[in-house]
């Protein structure tokens, strides 16, 4: 894909990208696809998938109680536990507010832990990473199932074709995870300001009629997926039928609020 080329114009050091349609197949590659980036926030749709899994196991509930006082499982998934973005206080009753959280999802990787007996970072391992062949992708150190995520290019086209067309979990609870949850909750969309509504799936940020958005204006409003403060995006375009991943060693910022769009747009043309 000529369109994946465009990586080389941006102002990084290092960047590599993928396409991978729903069927499996690999659409094109460009750049470094077995460099191990840091993910930053990339990790919650790993981690997310593992709590899923875990759901499925019967290990936990999505409605039972997990952090914050009347938080659930499912409320911390879905950035509504009330949860400040990184301290654990809260700011809000569970379920009125979208307020994005790491802290959240470290309180989920705990919760995950505790009902498994297995620390977060190995039962993801052999939840997710394992049974798709991610060998390069890892939780650094045991760190926060929020951001402390590395991994290839390679190692993320087999989650986004495992997220098209899922083996680890059923198709319907992957279906539940990019719905919206808790709909109609204003919230701010980091790097993008102030969202109205700022939806959410379980775990996937949902790109719906959200603007600005990291995502293409081409882009269909059930696109899902997640960016991170490492310069690391993964989006999933179901009405496209593909997923593009692309990940960089430059931090996020003005940089990629101007080019990402545009790259997804030449993208999905060229699908």
């Amino acid at each position: 894909m000529q369109s994946l080329g465009m990586i080389e114009n941006w102002p990084v050091p290092t960047a590599a990208a993928a396409v991978v349609r729903a069927d499996g197949t690999v659409a094109g590659t460009h750049g470094p696809t077995d460099h191990r980036f840091a993910l930053a926030s990339v990790t919650k749709l790993l981690a997310a998938y593992a709590a899923l899994v875990a759901y499925e196991e019967g290990a936990v509930e999505l409605d039972e109680p997990a952090g914050p006082e009347g938080s659930t499982v499912r409320h911390l998934l879905a950035h509504t536990s009330g949860l400040a973005f990184d301290e654990h206080r809260v700011m809000s009753a569970p379920g009125t507010r979208r307020l994005y959280s790491n802290a959240g999802f470290e309180v989920l990787g705990d919760h995950i832990a505790k009902a498994t007996d297995i620390p977060f970072g190995e039962y993801l391992r052999q939840a997710v990473l394992e049974p798709l062949g991610m060998t390069a992708t890892a939780l650094e150190g045991e760190g926060s199932p929020a951001k402390d995520g590395v991994s290839t290019v390679d190692d993320l086209v087999r989650f986004a074709a495992e997220v098209q067309a899922p083996r680890l979990l059923d198709a319907r609870t992957v279906a539940a995870a990019m719905t919206v949850t808790y709909p109609g909750l204003k919230g701010v969309l980091p790097g993008y300001g102030h969202q109205n509504p700022n939806d959410w799936g379980l775990g996937f940020e949902i790109r719906d009629s959200k603007a600005p958005h990291w995502t293409g204006s081409s882009s269909s409003p059930r696109t899902f997926g997640h960016f991170g403060q490492a310069g690391t995006f993964l989006w999933i375009d179901p009405d496209a039928g593909a997923a593009c991943v692309a990940l960089t060693d430059r931090p996020f910022g003005p940089w990629a609020v101007e080019v990402w769009p545009a790259f997804t747009d030449a993208v999905l043309g060229e699908l």
